[in-house]
Formats: C-alpha cells, sequence, structure tokens
C-alpha cells in the first residue's frame, strides 16, 4: 500500500459515514507545493461518538491498527487517533475538528482535488495550510514546516490569498512568523 491508497480508503469510509474531514499537513502541503517524502497523512474530521462502530468495522483489525478506545477519547479532549496500516508503514492522524472560528473558516473554504486519478478528496485550502503549519512551528520549530510553506508559496503563489493568512496570523499571534517567511521568500 501506499500513502494515496490509504487516503483513498480512508476518504471513501469517511464519505459513505457523513464524516466532514479535509486532508492537511504534509500531504496537502504537496498538493500545493514541492513534493517530499512522508508516511502518514493528517486528516481534521468532525468524528462524533455515533461514528465510531461504523468507523472501527471499517477497518478490520487484520489490515490494521485502529483503537475505539482512542477515538473516544480523541472526541472527548478533541485531540487525535491514529488509522495504521502495519504493513506499510503508514499511519493517518485523525485530528478532531473543534468549534473554532478558524476551523469553521477552514472547513467552508475546503477545496475537492484529485489526489490520485481514481478519486476525489477535501482538501484544506492553501491559505489553511500555511496558518496550520506555521502554528505548528510556533509550537516545535520544525523546519520542515517552514520548507512546505515557503515551497507552496513558490509554487502556489499567484493562487494564495495572502490578506487572509495575514488576517489569521494576526488573530492566532502567528504574524512574527508569517513576516519571516514572506523576508525569506524576499531574500
Amino acid at each position: 500500500m501506499v500513502p494515496y491508497e490509504l487516503l483513498a480508503r480512508v476518504v471513501a469510509v469517511f464519505e459513505h459515514l457523513g464524516i466532514p474531514y479535509l486532508v492537511t499537513g504534509s500531504v496537502a502541503a504537496m498538493a500545493y507545493g514541492e513534493p517530499r517524502l512522508t508516511n502518514d497523512i493528517d486528516i481534521v474530521a468532525a468524528v462524533a461518538e455515533d461514528h465510531i462502530s461504523a468507523l472501527v468495522a471499517a477497518f478490520p483489525p487484520d489490515d490494521y491498527y485502529i483503537s475505539e478506545a482512542m477515538i473516544r477519547e480523541a472526541i472527548r479532549h478533541q485531540t487525535q487517533f491514529n488509522i495504521i496500516h502495519p504493513a506499510s508503514g503508514l499511519k493517518l492522524d485523525v485530528i478532531i475538528r473543534r468549534d473554532t472560528a478558524f476551523d469553521r473558516s477552514r472547513f467552508s473554504r475546503a477545496r475537492r482535488i484529485h489526489p490520485a486519478p481514481s478519486y476525489q478528496a477535501n482538501f484544506a485550502a492553501p491559505e489553511d495550510v500555511i496558518i496550520k503549519k506555521m502554528e505548528y512551528y510556533s509550537q516545535g520549530g520544525s523546519e520542515k514546516h517552514l520548507r512546505d510553506i515557503t515551497g507552496m508559496l513558490l509554487t502556489s503563489g499567484d493562487e494564495i490569498d495572502r490578506d487572509y493568512i495575514q488576517r489569521w496570523a494576526a488573530t492566532l499571534g502567528l504574524s512574527e512568523i508569517w513576516q519571516a517567511i514572506l523576508a525569506r521568500l524576499d531574500s
């Protein structure tokens, strides 16, 4: 199994169960920017208690690792749980959607993209991917987030609404990081 096959499986299950979702993280950054290696996929999803049984049943234990207890815990604490395909080493992080202004905004701006010719999926808009990557950078300092952002701005720069990013950066306390990224592009 390759990442886009796992993503196709999860997208099909979420859409069948009516779970709103967005592909984000490095997979979304690659869709708008430059390719890089990754073995994990990030999805923000509105998984609720009434989805749990069907969600667990959709990923047979002979092929996947998914924990009902972890899903319940993630919903309760608005964190994340994993869907793992041990044979390939692929991991999908399902981040529980929060009822925040930013999550409402990014879900309203979802884009339908073909990650592979065989299917479509809901992706976070590039601006929202950039904002979350700035947030992750502020929490951990990993340069991969800045590389992803720079790649997105260089590849899809004309399509990216920088004013939208600037507004959310100010709201979320990320203005200094945003200005440093823009300065890095200009140098």
